[in-house]
């Protein structure tokens, strides 16, 4: 094959010219410390490329986002179960405190200070927030726990307990000796009081879980409804009526004793009271019967027969109330227009409680549950039990005061006055009756903080409960951080590996190209020199 001039020529720049494409590949390889530029260049390493980098952008997704959001919302949840079960341990040593037979008026008063201070404390925790997210309000995060300011929004709360929250208290009538004074301590009722009148009753009640409930007789009507369709309902009657609530249902208890005693046997009358400031439902003993006897079908999986439904109004709510919508079935009917209402966890009377849990993604196909709802650990009947104790040791202080002022009006007395003796003798029974009274309220307020100890305690345990959950799964979140953290580094490797280059060996090729470069010039020049006419 004859070789001429112009094929020499054609196949030196060709040559030239792939060395310098050589060149530019390696020097953009240089310059981007990328092996590729473009998918075509090797579509191996492209492809492989976009699966790394698919797999580290998720690895750093969850290991520099997702985790540390978790980890900061398991913080705040843990820091504040942590403040609570603090607050429930001192409510425990003031229960301690109370169950002592020896207190002074001081050490009442101190106890129910501190009580009082402790039981708002609990509730304030509840509004804990991260980000602005209240961490305790399943998804409603944008609401708080409860009432941060008094309030008036009209709700009706349905709430469905069981026969095991029914218990039975007991009731001291002395509370009309509070009311005695040095004006009309001989006169009227007062004059006849004696000792024998003062007498210790055992009442069955249901405790709601908001005092200061509606009592609007004519527009809401509490009403006990079984899962049988029959249903109660409830008197409202004030704590200041004459007679009192409580003195009504012993007088229906004693009045239903005398029936079932006669031959033959009378009839038996049902009868609940709610009293609106309190909160509480007073039951006859028949109604208490009734639902002690209430038992779940075990072959009815989506009822519960034991099931007990209480239906009232509350409009007016108090700092540190807690919101309904977080606990209850219920409706905000504040809108004057119906269609406005609102519906909570309509669910609930189904049979269906969702719990409301807030998961994060912090793995592939793997997620943490973060948030702690407020049913597992601010339940209502910690501040109702706190309720219960200080309505206790009130009753106590205001008998104590009461009989500090009795005897006072009887040192006051006028022996010259012609009726000194028949005041004396009235005085005299007020203050039996008086001392009488203390004695059955200090041993029923006793009792109600020894078994408080163990209320308490109980709530305690809760909390603690839900302080351990919580910290298992940040022990959790942990380890997958962990695995995580080794993923970022492998994937991050093998991603450095297949599109990085090796810098120093780019640097002497791309040396090794401009020397080919160079020495392909020089050549090229040399043999283009020689023509036909150096043969002639």
């Amino acid at each position: 094959m004859r070789i001429t001039t112009k094929v020499i020529q054609h196949n030196s720049v060709n040559n030239i010219n792939n060395n310098k494409v050589l060149q530019d590949k390696l020097n953009n390889q240089m310059s981007t410390e990328k092996k590729i530029v473009r998918p075509s260049d090797d579509p191996v390493v492209a492809i492989r490329a976009l699966r790394l980098r698919t797999n580290v952008s998720q690895v750093v997704q969850y290991y520099s986002k997702n985790i540390p959001d978790a980890e900061s919302w398991m913080s705040v949840t843990e820091d504040a179960l942590t403040t609570v079960s603090s607050v429930l341990t001192d409510m425990i040593s003031q229960c301690t405190k109370g169950s002592s037979e020896k207190l002074t008026a001081s050490d009442r008063q101190t106890i129910l200070n501190e009580l009082s201070a402790l039981r708002d404390e609990v509730y304030s925790t509840g509004n804990a927030d991260y980000a602005g997210r209240s961490v305790f309000t399943g998804y409603r995060t944008e609401t708080t726990l409860k009432f941060t300011a008094a309030e008036n929004k009209k709700y009706s709360i349905t709430e469905q307990i069981n026969n095991d929250v029914i218990d039975e208290i007991t009731y001291v009538n002395s509370d009309y000796l509070n009311s005695i004074n040095e004006v009309n301590y001989n006169t009227g009722t007062n004059a006849d009081i004696v000792e024998q009148d003062i007498a210790e009753n055992n009442i069955y009640r249901i405790r709601l879980s908001y005092s200061n409930v509606d009592n609007e007789a004519t527009t809401n009507v509490p009403t006990i409804t079984l899962m049988d369709g029959t249903s109660i309902n409830a008197e409202l009657i004030s704590n200041t009526a004459t007679p009192n609530p409580y003195d009504e249902m012993i007088a229906t208890d004693k009045a239903n004793e005398v029936a079932l005693a006669s031959t033959p046997p009378g009839t038996v009358t049902d009868r609940a009271i709610v009293i609106p400031e309190t909160g509480e439902m007073l039951i006859s003993k028949s109604i208490y019967e009734k639902l002690m006897a209430l038992k779940d079908d075990v072959t009815t999986a989506t009822t519960d027969e034991a099931e007990i439904r209480i239906t009232y109004e509350k409009s007016r709510w108090k700092l540190d109330d807690l919101k309904p919508e977080h606990y209850f079935a219920c409706t905000d009917m504040s809108d004057a227009d119906t269609t406005n209402w609102i519906k909570y966890n309509q669910d609930y009377l189904r049979g269906l409680y969702e719990k409301q849990s807030i998961e994060y993604d912090v793995g592939l196909n793997q997620s943490i549950r973060v948030n702690t709802t407020a049913d597992e650990v601010f339940t209502h009947a910690i501040g109702r039990d706190v309720d219960d104790l200080l309505n206790s040791m009130q009753g106590v202080v205001d008998m104590e005061t009461t009989l500090k002022r009795l005897n006072q009006i009887k040192e006051d007395l006028d022996a010259s006055d012609p009726t000194y003796d028949e005041k004396l003798d009235i005085i005299n029974k007020q203050i039996d009756a008086a001392n009488k009274s203390l004695t059955y309220l200090k041993e029923k307020n006793q009792k109600l903080f020894e078994t408080s100890i163990t209320k308490m305690q109980n709530h305690l345990n809760v909390a603690n409960y839900a302080t351990t959950n919580c910290g298992t799964r940040e022990k959790k979140l942990e380890l997958i951080k962990n695995r995580l953290m080794s993923q970022k580094t492998n994937f991050e490797t093998l991603q450095s590996e297949n599109e990085n280059i090796d810098i120093t060996d780019v640097a002497i090729e791309l040396k090794g190209a401009e020397l080919t470069y160079q020495a392909a010039l020089m050549s090229t020049s040399k043999i283009l020199q020689t023509s036909l006419m150096n043969y002639i």
